[in-house]
């Protein structure tokens, strides 16, 4: 494996020299890869140069026994990927590996990035015969719906869920406000919600928040968890599901339907379009479609 050694070098000189990239994102790139050469050293990879998928989910494997957080994985397959086309650009290596590497079969073993089938799956979890099935059913909707931080649609209040408009009004960090969309899943779910049981659960004083307890207090942040916890062992979705795994998935779904990144920064009330960036691993060949198709001279 001295030539993937040698292919990573020549990699960041090429970021360095013909991309203007600055030292300490070259450096980033630089340790991912050389993460990844040892990995491939050590058997990982039959050939370096034609990757299979299975051993592309050998290596999201190795990272996530590696213990990294989920954006130090995404961001070790990003690099991987700019490798990949490097190469591409090269004409040496499989042409194929980039299309591995955006593969949803992939991404699907990234830690906070659940599927749309698997979401589908956990917000179906609540049943009728739950005690609170309509409240608990809206508030999944919501969290993906909105892509929301749990503390937001903690407080998330009624008089800011404009159901006929299609949007609500969240507070983020720093009571920074934002708009965000709902969809007709959505909208229905809260609408069944608020106007047949949230009256009887605030009948003993209003809180003015739109999730209460059976109490008609506020839900915690705590209870969310729970709940989403909950209703994740029900659907039977492996590793560890929370509120912020919809806000992954959420912001993962729309890229890959071709959103704009600045519209998704945006959405999630993000300060910084950089803490954004991490969710540009999903596959940008929609983008490329979407461009060729719509664009007088995309083709």
């Amino acid at each position: 494996m001295i030539e993937l050694f040698d292919d990573v070098r020549a990699f960041t000189q090429y970021l360095t020299a013909e991309r203007g990239m600055a030292a300490n994102t070259v450096l980033a790139y630089a340790r991912d890869l050389e993460r990844f050469a040892g990995w491939a050293s050590g058997g990982g990879l039959r050939d370096f140069l034609k990757p299979t998928l299975r051993e592309l989910a050998g290596y999201v494997g190795f990272l996530r026994d590696e213990e990294l957080a989920p954006p130090s994985i995404a961001r070790h397959l990003v690099a991987l990927k700019m490798f990949y086309r490097f190469l591409r650009m090269e004409e040496r290596g499989d042409p194929t590996a980039v299309d591995l590497l955006a593969s949803p079969a992939l991404w699907e073993r990234v830690p906070s990035v659940l599927s749309p089938t698997a979401v589908e799956k956990l917000l179906r979890a609540p049943i009728p015969a739950d005690r609170f099935f309509l409240r608990d059913r809206a508030l999944l909707e919501t969290l993906y719906a909105t892509g929301a931080r749990a503390s937001e649609v903690v407080n998330l209040k009624a008089a800011d869920v404009h159901l006929e408009a299609g949007f609500c009004k969240c507070v983020g960090k720093g009571s920074k406000q934002r708009i965000v969309p709902l969809g007709d899943m959505a909208r229905s779910a809260l609408a069944a919600y608020l106007g047949e049981q949230r009256g009887d659960l605030v009948a003993h004083g209003d809180p003015g928040v739109v999730f209460v307890s059976k109490a008609g207090r506020r839900l915690s942040r705590e209870i969310i968890w729970s709940l989403v916890r909950k209703y994740a062992r029900r659907a039977g979705l492996t590793g560890k599901v929370s509120p912020h795994t919809l806000r992954h998935s959420f912001a993962t779904h729309l890229l890959a339907g071709g959103a704009d990144l600045r519209a998704v920064q945006e959405l999630l009330g993000h300060s910084s379009i950089r803490t954004t960036q991490v969710y540009t691993h999903v596959d940008h060949s929609r983008l490329k479609a979407v461009h060729a198709k719509f664009h007088p001279r995309g083709k």
